[in-house]
């Protein structure tokens, strides 16, 4: 298989839209079908099931994606890697989500400087998916969240667990309350939760605002436009005029450290057991 197919495959999998795939990749959606239909020819297997209204992966895909997944996260490291090599200051990637973390983060990296032999942590924040820099090769080590990120095709740790808050403006009667439940939140005309967007960057069906990042979303609260149930620690981020309340019915929000699984970095192995030991 060349790296193109790859790319190609990657893309309508996490997409399973050919249009935005192709769009995706810069390039017409006819040559990326033909590509598709000439890779499966190869493997003599189906890796996609289509049908007029939809493109879902068969088990076969599957296994491709993961795959494929790791071969061009690990070609881009390699690159970056490489290109590192020439200088004389050695470093590590971390992403993570925009506002997302933060005290977290800021010990990891106190923490980290400290231990004889730690290199240069470059910080890449993200307003979504952060997992997907680990893919791309992009960065060596992520903080997710789960269940809002994949961490399919990672390996991870457990960093810590917490409960989740409403973001309400200061005026509602429901920002005076000490906790609610989801149903007191999902059921206000006046303040539909916010949506995010998800694969290939659509939107789910809802009344919501749609949002793109954390500083539009709380403006939006602000205005009294939306809501949204967001973990504990995003409290810390709140603006004026915002109120967080507890919510004890909502799932709980676990943190992890994340990387690929091809990685053989001594500095982040040791970042890792930094954030462990966090």
């Amino acid at each position: 298989m060349e790296t193109r197919e790859l790319r190609y495959f990657v893309a309508v999998a996490e997409e399973l839209h050919f249009g935005r795939a192709a769009e995706r990749l810069g390039i017409a959606q006819p040559p990326l079908s033909r590509t598709i239909t000439q890779l499966e020819r190869r493997l003599g297997v189906a890796l996609l099931e289509r049908t007029s209204r939809k493109v879902s992966l068969t088990e076969a895909g599957s296994v491709l994606l993961d795959e494929g997944r790791a071969i061009l996260g690990a070609l881009a490291a390699a690159e970056r890697r490489t290109q590192g090599a020439a200088t004389s200051r050695p470093s590590l990637v971390l992403a993570t989500k925009a506002g997302a973390s933060g005290e977290l983060v800021a010990k990891l990296l106190d923490a980290y400087a400290a231990e004889e032999g730690a290199v240069t942590v470059e910080l890449l924040l993200c307003e979504r998916q952060p997992q997907r820099t680990l893919h791309d090769g992009e960065a060596d080590v992520a903080l997710l969240h789960l269940p809002f990120d994949s961490i399919a095709g990672l390996d991870t740790e457990i960093l810590h667990t917490e409960g989740q808050i409403a973001i309400l403006p200061t005026s509602h009667p429901l920002a005076a309350k000490p906790h609610v439940r989801m149903a007191e939140v999902c059921s206000l005309p006046e303040l539909p939760i916010a949506r995010w967007p998800g694969p290939g960057g659509v939107y789910p069906e809802g009344a919501g605002a749609e949002v793109r990042s954390q500083t539009q979303l709380f403006q939006l609260i602000a205005l009294g436009r939306t809501t949204v149930v967001m973990p504990e620690s995003c409290r810390a981020n709140l603006l004026e005029g915002l109120a967080a309340v507890p919510v004890l019915d909502a799932p709980a929000v676990t943190t992890v450290i994340a990387w690929p699984p091809h990685s053989r970095s001594r500095a982040l192995a040791d970042l890792i057991r930094v954030a462990t030991r966090l």
